[in-house]
């Protein structure tokens, strides 16, 4: 009788193990189809010469070597630390400015949540297009009104030295999902702080420092790791406005990029090399290190994040 009492929750243990097995085997098929043969593929295509067509071909190290010698590299890699280090601060900062003048609205509060919130759910394709024709240097509304305040506008997208600008304008334009997040977490601090900070005679800029961001730290950091990994992924405005623009000036593989590589970023490299010029194994060489640097990205800022958080009020 003991024996049988005993092996009540051994058995008990094992259906809760098989339950849990049960749930997590899509997952785990998932995960093996759609990341770790992907990524296992991109490390044997990484060794061979692979063109879309014809049988891949082993060549050692040669697409790692070529690495050293690719000057497009060295653009692409300077075009993605711009938007990274400059385009992503600047989303972060205009986002949780735009959220903390919302929190502060007495009236129509819900009208700018949702006026600010549209711009994100625009398809990017549409909304690069449109900002082609805004921005449009000779018919375009901004350079129009511009011209009638006696104010020569920029050629923008057509400029290298505007283009990456014009484009963080775009991307600053449909911040409205980071602005709804930075909302929430500024409304979720509690009043308590806040009238605390009065007591102590604190003004609006020392209640921010020392309130509001504390509060919200763990917010800002996953919006800043979220942003920077889509940084790093940067394609689809860059690829449509280029393509948009270079018309008859260039063709084929050479429209991307335009103006003179200014929006080369290492994601267009990427597809550059694999569906314009064919060369799959280099592509694939390309996608791993894109795969390590945004892992990489990723670390360095959760890693931070444990210890920016570990002095907030309750953690432990």
């Amino acid at each position: 009788m003991m024996a049988t009492n005993a092996s009540l929750p051994r058995r008990r243990f094992a259906r809760v193990n098989w339950a849990a097995v049960a749930f997590m085997t899509p997952w785990a098929i998932g995960f093996c189809v759609f990341f770790v043969y992907p990524l296992l593929a991109n490390v044997y295509l990484s060794f061979t010469h692979y063109d879309l067509i014809s049988s891949a071909k082993f060549i050692g190290l040669d697409n790692w070597a070529f690495l050293l010698h690719d000057k497009a590299l060295l653009t692409g890699l300077r075009n993605s630390a711009w938007i990274l280090l400059i385009g992503v601060p600047v989303k972060l900062v205009f986002a949780f400015f735009l959220a903390l003048l919302v929190s502060r609205a007495r009236r129509g509060a819900g009208l700018l949540r949702t006026v600010f919130y549209l711009p994100h759910l625009m398809p990017l394709v549409a909304a690069a297009l449109a900002f082609v024709v805004l921005l449009n240097p000779s018919f375009g509304p901004v350079n129009t009104v511009l011209g009638h305040l006696g104010i020569d506008g920029p050629l923008w997208f057509n400029d290298p030295g505007w283009a990456k600008p014009s484009l963080l304008m775009l991307d600053t334009w449909m911040i409205g999902n980071l602005l709804v997040i930075f909302l929430a977490a500024v409304l979720d601090v509690p009043q308590q702080l806040y009238e605390a900070a009065d007591l102590d005679g604190a003004g609006r800029m020392r209640k921010l420092w020392h309130v509001t961001l504390p509060a919200v730290r763990p917010v800002l950091t996953f919006a800043a790791v979220t942003a920077m990994i889509d940084a790093l992924q940067y394609f689809t405005q860059a690829y449509v406005v280029a393509t948009s623009l270079s018309g008859g000036a260039t063709t084929g593989a050479e429209s991307l990029g335009y103006p003179n590589d200014s929006t080369l970023f290492f994601p267009v490299l990427l597809y550059k090399q694999g569906f314009r010029y064919f060369n799959m194994g280099y592509a694939s060489v390309l996608a791993l290190l894109l795969f390590a640097v945004s892992f990489g990205v990723a670390f360095v800022l959760l890693r931070r994040a444990n210890r920016w958080t570990s002095d907030l009020p309750g953690a432990r």
